[in-house]
């Protein structure tokens, strides 16, 4: 019984009914492209559309994934030594063999032992170049079978479980993640190759999003997102142009993915506060928000007021500020109206004991800024120079520095000038405490310049402020007089009360 078993397994490769000329020939080409091509072993069996017609993938059907694959080393390559290269089959056989070899690669070798298995992963290394070779050249439509096995290959090779460091504690310590060595994924040589793969796929002429719809899915498309988590930003780089391409291709899938991606920050936001790709996330937004058309659907200005500015709240936000901060300020270039929604949310989270968050929020108000229109610009300016006159008199120069560079924007100054009637009074005492005592020198060349601007402009308005302002300090002054003689006072009645209960004691 065994004889009769092993008998059948070798007398599969010298079959040449798929326009094959022989093993041998087959054998040749392989090690002849081994420098360029990529190859796999696959223990399913390589039968043409046989599979295909019967994975039923794109329906939410589960594949079973295949690590380590228990075929010897001499039966994986003399299978895969079956399978010719493109050039050496007529054009009427491309497909089935490319079938043949999405099939052949759809084994996931185990890449945390770099030994095992070497020759196999080299060959399915090969034949991946291969198929990335085909669809870049490919001519003629590709067909239901063919994406089948593409989403099904790709699939079983990219979705898996990531494994991230632990930083359970790190969040919470304020933990510099940009300090944070990247994890590398080890099957990343194989991991590569695929994603270019799937990505000339999905820009491919050949094919058809009315098709290819049915099977990169819902379910599909969250698979792809949660991907986005992975700690290689190798990997996180080539999601986003992947995402961006589906999106820009598979428009039935739009409203989907802006749902998904919802989902993904307000776990991030109000829940974890954890995932890696929250600026790749939003480098795609930033392209998707460019392209919305106006005036603005109430969905997303809601995304805006939901998603974006609550974005602001996380510790990690540096990791991903300026994606941010670009995707915010589309929406104020999209419509002026925005940007009073805009400067009051971030007012809301304006950060009061990390000075250089506080840094970050001050670059982006200025880019708000700059594309607000005067009437927004004095709905919010009263609440919003109260803040910056915080920041003026700030003790850490940074934020001091970056406050006062706002005068360097022609369209901020113009702004404030038009207004500084309201404006200056509210920031005239920090200016002037600044010019008087800032220890830092820059910040008070720096604050003597804001002083001169609205000297030049208003003398008058300056005068009074200035006259405002002495009277405050000369009433400060007498305040404080006043409490520390009603300390004095208090001190020396304490000190008779106590001096004449000393002499009672003695005297009794």
């Amino acid at each position: 019984m065994i004889k009769q078993i092993l008998g059948k397994l070798p007398k599969k490769p010298s079959k040449s009914a798929d326009g094959f000329s022989s093993s041998n020939h087959a054998g040749s080409r392989s090690s002849e492209v081994a420098s360029h091509r990529s190859g796999n072993v696959k223990d399913a069996p390589l039968s043409g559309h046989s599979s295909a017609t019967n994975s039923g993938f794109g329906h939410g059907n589960k594949f079973h994934i295949v690590e380590d694959s228990k075929i010897t080393d001499s039966l994986a390559i003399d299978s895969y030594e079956t399978l010719p290269s493109f050039r050496d089959v007529p054009n009427s056989e491309k497909q089935n063999l490319f079938v043949r070899k999405l099939n052949f690669c759809s084994t996931v070798f185990d890449f945390t032992e770099p030994a095992k298995n070497l020759k196999e992963k080299e060959i399915k290394r090969q034949t991946l170049v291969e198929l990335v070779d085909y669809v870049s050249s490919a001519s003629g439509k590709f067909t239901e079978t063919i994406m089948q096995e593409v989403v099904k290959m790709v699939s079983l090779n990219l979705f898996r479980p990531l494994h991230a460091q632990p930083r359970e504690n790190k969040v919470l310590e304020g933990y510099d993640f940009e300090e944070e060595e990247p994890l590398m994924d080890p099957a990343w040589p194989h991991l590569q190759i695929v994603y270019e793969f799937f990505l000339r796929f999905v820009v491919s002429s050949e094919t058809d999003a009315k098709l290819a719809k049915r099977y990169i899915d819902h379910p599909f498309l969250l698979k792809l997102l949660d991907l986005f988590d992975s700690e290689d930003p190798r990997e996180r780089e080539y999601l986003k142009t992947i995402l961006h391409r589906i999106y820009g291709k598979f428009m039935v899938h739009r409203p989907f993915i802006r749902k998904t991606i919802n989902n993904i920050f307000y776990r991030f936001i109000f829940e974890t506060e954890k995932f890696n790709g929250v600026a790749e996330l939003l480098e795609v937004l930033g392209s998707i928000i460019n392209g919305f058309a106006l005036p603005l659907k109430e969905e997303h200005k809601l995304f805006l007021v939901r998603v974006l500015i609550p974005l602001h709240k996380p510790k990690p936000l540096p990791m991903y500020h300026q994606q941010l901060s670009y995707c915010i300020t589309q929406f104020v270039e999209k419509d002026s109206k925005l940007a009073e929604t805009v400067i009051r949310g971030l007012l809301k989270y304006w950060p009061i004991t990390n000075s250089s968050k506080e840094v970050m929020f001050l670059i982006e108000l200025e880019e708000v800024l700059e594309a607000t229109q005067p009437p927004e610009f004095q709905r919010c300016m009263v609440t919003l120079f109260r803040r910056i006159a915080r920041c003026v008199s700030s003790p850490q120069f940074q934020v001091a520095e970056r406050s006062l560079y706002l005068w360097h924007n022609n369209h901020v100054e113009n702004l404030i000038t038009q207004n500084r009637k309201v404006i200056l009074p509210i920031i005239f005492s920090a200016l002037e405490k600044n010019s008087r005592g800032h220890w830092n020198q820059v910040v008070q060349s720096l604050t003597q310049n804001v002083r001169k601007i609205f000297s030049d402009v208003d003398a008058e308005l300056f005068q009074e402020c200035l006259s405002k302002f002495q009277d405050d300090e000369a009433k400060a002054e007498e305040v404080k007089a006043k409490q520390e003689a009603t300390w004095r006072r208090l001190e020396e009645i304490a000190i008779k009360v106590s001096s004449n209960e000393e002499a009672k004691r003695i005297e009794s």
